[in-house]
């Protein structure tokens, strides 16, 4: 059994163990894309987790007991869950496999065992064009130390029942047993600027543009809506600018290395007010997400930052791309649904052309 993966040792028969999060950023690692290295806690881990505790059928016992019109007991049975998840250990082979592969990514990049990371959920289900989990489980960021990386493992897994991934769940009809959690443990990134492109314009479907939200410092700001991103809407084919809107940044988050967390400050009127965004850079996101549509053979909805611990021109990273899915269903509204678990995205990773229908 796997339970840690590093993302540049996979194959594409190992996807299915990473959950759509760490499956995208292993195969875009394999294609040589600038990911952050990182490894991937499998869902074998998160299985062994559930066999070894005991606690995978009282889980899913007080999951089929609830009365879905009653908010009140799905948020009292779902905290009662997550706390058991989070108060619980793991089994002994899975926290020695993170401890090790924890250790192995602080010597590739120099730290002594004190590498900040993000800690990120990848469920099975996310990603995929019939099934939005994205954004439901939740990510950590500037995470240092083994002991920590192992809580914020656990809750990750924990994530997983949420009042709000649940009811989603019921509401879908999905089997709660078929979805799996991995998690992704990635060098943390010193974002100067980070946000979304997608290969395609959101509001009409418009494939020969690229559109670009970017803002100050870690996407936290822009994928939370805290504030209105500069936009840039781009020609693929030409490669320049058609339109640029630029707001006020107001606030930024990022990476505090005395306290070891992210801090979330006030950005000068003067700087709120600038492009986040080079004229140079804006074309290298959209040179890197024609890379990727290219790659996966389908629009995608990227994140990517600029890390400021990076020399210029080598410090745009990709941080995730997933299948663009409001068009797309559009246009598949009559294709059959993906089948539950990895199937459709795995297949779209081994098969790019499996995406398109």
């Amino acid at each position: 059994m796997k339970h840690t993966l590093f993302f540049k040792e996979t194959t594409p028969d190992d996807y299915a163990l990473l959950g759509g999060k760490g499956a995208s950023l292993a195969s875009m690692t394999n294609a040589n894309l600038p990911v952050p290295v990182g490894f991937c806690v499998t869902t074998h881990a998160y299985e062994a987790f559930l066999r070894d505790s005991g606690h995978g059928e009282t889980i899913f016992q007080k999951v089929a007991s609830i009365s879905f019109d009653n908010v009140a007991e799905l948020d009292a049975v779902s905290e009662k869950i997550r706390q058991l998840i989070v108060a619980s250990e793991m089994p002994t082979d899975v926290q020695e496999s993170i401890k090790k592969s924890y250790q192995a990514l602080c010597e590739l990049c120099k730290a002594d065992n004190d590498l900040p990371v993000a800690v990120r959920s990848s469920a099975t289900a996310e990603d995929l064009p019939d099934a939005s989990f994205a954004g439901q489980q939740d990510t950590y960021l500037w995470v240092v130390g083994e002991e920590a990386v192992l809580e914020y493992v656990r809750k990750c897994w924990a994530s997983l029942f949420t009042s709000r991934a649940i009811n989603y769940r019921r509401d879908q009809k999905i089997v709660e047993n078929e979805v799996l959690m991995s998690v992704v443990v990635q060098k943390m990134v010193n974002a100067r600027t980070a946000g979304v492109a997608m290969t395609l314009n959101p509001t009409n479907g418009d494939r020969s543009t690229i559109a670009i939200d970017a803002a100050w410092g870690l996407g936290e700001a822009v994928v939370s809506g805290e504030v209105t991103p500069d936009n840039y809407l781009v020609d693929k084919v030409m490669m320049h600018i058609v339109k640029a809107t630029i707001q006020n940044k107001h606030i930024e988050h990022v990476p505090d290395k005395v306290s070891r967390r992210v801090l979330t400050r006030e950005v000068p009127n003067d700087r709120a007010m600038q492009p986040s965004l080079t004229e140079l850079e804006v074309k290298e996101v959209c040179r890197m997400a024609k890379i990727i549509e290219k790659h996966y053979k389908c629009p995608q909805d990227i994140e990517w930052a600029i890390d400021a611990d990076l020399p210029d021109g080598q410090n745009f990273t990709l941080l995730q791309s997933r299948p663009e899915t409001v068009w797309s269903q559009k246009k598949t509204a009559t294709a059959p649904a993906f089948k539950m678990g990895m199937e459709g995205l795995v297949g779209s990773l081994i098969n790019p052309l499996a995406s398109k229908k």
